[in-house]
């Protein structure tokens, strides 16, 4: 096996190896940000107005998604070579290209009923038709993605292997129950039911009984999703095992992490509509953000952060919570992604402060 794909904690790379690739598509993204400002408007103001949201779309993704980041590096820790090495390249394609530019066209095809052709045309010449329809796709992907997200954060949570905890009271409390089998699915389930309630008794003439029943629904095969991808990469791993010996973290773990990255993405994509209606703007913009993301992770494993720094993955996992909660609140009303953004990558401060704090304090200790 060989070592030149692996990614080796304690590296002493300087930040911008790391962030070279990323630097290079932000250059490249920004120009042709600038071309089609030029080619769609033929005016130096609406150029410049196009590359700034790119500008702004790829710092928005870059928030959004940095605890992805954290999670990402912790479970690509445990990954073979191999596998790191395919979650690096082939993840960034199905990121990039499957969740910025497919998946958009994908939502308006199925709430469209329309052929891939037709919303790909749609999106280029109607762009504000194209936008209509994937806000009104909304509720779904929120109520999807949410559940994704909390069923990972709760499992994060109500883990009895558990021990290092940040937030000591709510976090022993949730081990102490981590016995009880399925308890995260239980309360993700309340959570549901409670905000369907609220959806079926809401006035407003967007929401309802059929968008209630449009959540839960939506809700539910979020759920669903995580426990087959939980169950396909436990089997996936295991049949791999018994091929290849010793491997862990192969072909099960790079299919949780695609599912993870998916649902992270859910926020960005909806949110950048309000932005922009442009489908091909979005996709450069958060493009470039999915770049740092990468390098981001790729620092994450060969610096060891994650072990230096013990509060800085129980910070993502809060903020993916979180996030999850936002994304159920957004089925009733907007909340802008600055808050999203911002909420999150303050609890990862704040973590990254309690972690330094704690270190200077048992340094001497350890």
């Amino acid at each position: 096996m060989s070592n030149k794909t692996s990614l080796q904690a304690g590296s002493d790379k300087p930040l911008l190896a790391y962030l070279k690739w990323a630097l290079i598509t932000t250059v490249l993204g920004l120009a042709l940000g600038a071309w089609l400002g030029w080619e769609t408007t033929g005016t130096v103001s609406g150029t410049l107005t196009i590359f700034f949201i790119c500008a702004v779309l790829a710092v928005l993704e870059i928030s959004l998604s940095f605890d992805n980041a954290i999670v990402n590096a912790n479970k690509l820790k445990d990954m073979t070579p191999e596998w790191q090495h395919r979650f690096l390249t082939w993840g960034i394609l199905i990121a990039v290209f499957g969740m910025r530019i497919v998946f958009p066209l994908l939502i308006v095809v199925i709430a469209a009923n329309v052929g891939p052709w037709t919303a790909l045309v749609m999106a280029a010449t109607d762009p504000d038709q194209y936008s209509q329809i994937m806000m009104d796709a909304h509720l779904p992907i929120a109520a999807f993605g949410g559940t994704f997200l909390m069923m990972v954060a709760l499992s994060f949570f109500f883990n009895h292997e558990k021990d290092i905890h940040w937030v000591r009271w709510v976090e022993e409390k949730a081990v102490s129950y981590s016995s009880v089998k399925g308890i995260e699915i239980a309360v993700v389930l309340i959570v549901m039911m409670i905000f369907s309630k609220i959806i079926a008794g809401s006035d407003d003439p967007k929401l309802g009984p059929v968008a209630a029943n449009t959540f839960f629904y939506s809700a539910v095969w979020g759920l669903l999703t995580f426990l087959m991808v939980e169950v396909l990469g436990g089997i996936l791993d295991r049949s791999q095992q018994m091929l290849e010996g010793a491997a862990k973290g192969g072909l099960g773990a790079f299919l949780y992490l695609e599912v993870l990255d998916a649902s992270f993405s859910f926020d960005g994509v909806i949110g950048a509509f309000a932005l922009t209606s442009n489908l091909f703007v979005i996709a450069i913009g958060l493009g470039i953000g999915a770049m740092y993301v990468r390098s981001m992770t790729i620092m994450l494993v060969e610096k060891g952060t994650l072990t230096e720094y013990r509060f800085l993955e129980h910070g993502a996992f809060y903020a993916i919570l979180i996030l999850s909660i936002i994304m159920y609140v957004q089925s009733l009303f907007h909340i802008p992604e600055v808050i999203t953004g911002m909420g999150g990558a303050a609890l990862i401060g704040v973590a990254l402060w309690s972690s330094i704090r704690w270190n200077r304090v048992h340094g001497s200790e350890d």
